[in-house]
């Protein structure tokens, strides 16, 4: 079961109500020369106040210092696109893969003294989804306070008996917009809104984000893949990526969190310290940036700005990328002045439509310039990009229209050559493992592929 498993359950109501036809992104062609950026962006420390103009200037520019790209004005710009401002003091670890970023949440869970806050797709009765909801249970009946929000598209296919179980036990659990509409508390029914989130917050302290769901999906490392092919399609792993953060950039987690909660729910959040004092435990800059659908299209933004920005790279990770024509437009202007824009993308996916129409822009993309590698072995899932080797960032959105339009997600950028290098060494990591596709390839491809592809792009514009 994987994180498009249930949607085309839902393709024919999606189609009936036409409602992807009714949204549209907006236009940021010439964000970065149009926005208008804030006089002096934001940083916050680690005691919610905001760093001095002198102070702020001094770690801006240190941060971006063998960068091409001008921190200031980019921070100056993507503060105001988005709304939110920059938080200094935190330490964000970079989890290659489910086995590592399993063992990293089981450990926290386990440590877990006061609050647990679990936001994500899907949420499996599995062998791994069983082991995290004993892990909650056990946590809850131990006096820890344990509030779940999982997606009620996202968790279609599990057993109502798999959360009434966690419920008895006391966990506090939100579905997201239930698919029957009887079930909601107010009435306002967007079966197309999704939560594509996956967050998990532990005390107030520490947050992990990314790609990752709570399904045995990720119980195998897609490393083995460089080694020997395998031969039984259940042991192929799935490349995914996440993030663990702790300090003060945890309160912003926390604070979505809640806000979601609140927006579904009638009933408050049980009692807990949800806000504790947070000390600086690292040096990384980061933002916090959500989006959902309806709202600012912070994330879209966040991209576009960072791609008309760049000075020497792009490099990308995608799941499920079908971008819309602006990104299209923004990656091969890049490309045109010299940015080296390459793109990592699934060689198998799960899901065979947003594969296909993916596909359909391979021939614009490739004569604009931009190199396209397909991962091999492995079933690619991780959400990344690293621009000029010092702005990167992880989370759940897909550059696609579903994630900018009707989905709730979250990233987080990190600002800074470190972060930068280990993720720019993740991406080389991702080449190796990967075919390049060439133009002469590409259009040597079947003409039954094509229609595969003209098909897939036609119908993905309604989903």
């Amino acid at each position: 079961m994987t994180a498009r498993r249930m949607q085309p359950c839902l393709t024919a109501l999606l189609l009936c109500w036409t409602l992807a036809a009714c949204a549209s992104l907006p236009n940021v062609k010439n964000l970065n020369t149009t926005l208008e950026p804030v006089a002096k962006p934001k940083v916050i420390t680690g005691k919610g106040a905001v760093l001095n103009v002198n102070s702020r200037a001094a770690l801006l520019n240190k941060r971006w210092a063998r960068s091409g790209m001008d921190l200031k004005a980019q921070a100056a710009l993507e503060e105001a696109a988005t709304g939110v401002p920059l938080i200094k003091g935190n330490k964000v670890t970079l989890l290659f893969d489910g086995p590592q970023t399993m063992e990293a949440m089981f450990q926290a869970i386990s440590e877990a003294k006061t609050s647990i806050n679990l936001e994500t797709y899907i949420f499996d009765q599995d062998p791994l989804g069983l082991k995290f909801a004993d892990m909650l249970i056990e946590k809850q009946q131990a006096g820890v306070t344990v509030n779940v929000i999982y997606d009620s598209v996202g968790t279609l296919g599990v057993p109502q008996a798999f959360f009434d179980r966690m419920r008895a036990a006391g966990v506090h659990l939100v579905a997201f917009n239930p698919v029957n509409p009887a079930k909601l508390k107010g009435d306002d029914w967007k079966i197309n809104n999704r939560d594509h989130r996956k967050v998990l917050i532990v005390d107030g302290k520490t947050a992990f984000t990314g790609g990752i769901n709570i399904s045995d999906t990720y119980a195998k490392s897609s490393l083995f893949r460089s080694k020997s092919k395998p031969t039984d399609k259940k042991d192929v792993g799935w490349r995914d990526t996440h993030v663990k953060v702790e300090g003060p950039a945890v309160a912003a987690f926390q604070w979505l969190f809640i806000r979601t909660w609140a927006q579904q729910d009638q009933a408050d959040l049980p009692d807990a310290n949800y806000f504790p004092t947070l000390s600086e435990v690292g040096d990384k800059l980061v933002r916090v940036v959500a989006s959902e659908p309806d709202g600012g299209f912070e994330i879209y933004k966040a991209y576009i700005l960072a791609i008309q920005e760049a000075k020497k790279s792009i490099h990308i990770t995608s799941a499920y990328f079908v971008p819309d024509q602006q990104t299209v437009d923004a990656l091969i202007a890049a490309a045109k002045r010299g940015v080296d824009v390459t793109v990592v993308l699934p060689g198998v996916s799960d899901s065979g439509l947003v594969f296909h129409a993916g596909h359909a822009l391979y021939d614009q993309l490739l004569a604009g310039g931009i190199r396209i590698f397909h991962l091999k072995l492995a079933v690619l899932h991780a959400k990344t990009a690293v621009i000029d080797g010092a702005w990167s960032t992880v989370g759940s959105t897909n550059i696609d229209m579903r994630s900018f339009l009707h989905n709730s997600e979250l990233n987080v950028v990190v600002l800074g050559d470190s972060f930068g290098r280990e993720m720019e060494n993740a991406f080389q990591e991702d080449l190796r493992d990967s075919e390049e596709i060439t133009k002469a390839k590409w259009e040597s491809r079947p003409w039954g592929d094509r229609m595969k592809e003209w098909a897939a792009r036609f119908m993905h514009y309604w989903l």
